[in-house]
């Protein structure tokens, strides 16, 4: 990655004053914690897309040979 950009958005930071500094610096972690949430988020369902598929295929064998039951939540 080009520091450039970074260069560009440290001088625009840097402009304002002290207070929209700091009001920058908190929009930008927040940003930042979604992202890598969402990174965690993805990885996350990734690792497990195998096991889901798999159950998939078994919900739809068993409905099709009429081995499904509604699930009663009060088991849960």
């Amino acid at each position: 990655m080009s520091s450039a950009p970074i260069t560009t958005i440290t001088r625009m930071v840097e402009s304002l004053p002290e207070a929209a500094q700091h009001e920058v610096v908190e929009h930008l972690r927040h940003y930042v914690q979604e992202l890598r949430d969402q990174n965690q988020w993805e990885s996350s369902f990734e690792e497990t897309q195998p096991q889901l598929s798999a159950a998939a295929k078994r919900a739809r064998r068993e409905i099709a040979n009429g081995d499904a039951k509604p699930m009663d939540y009060n088991e849960l």
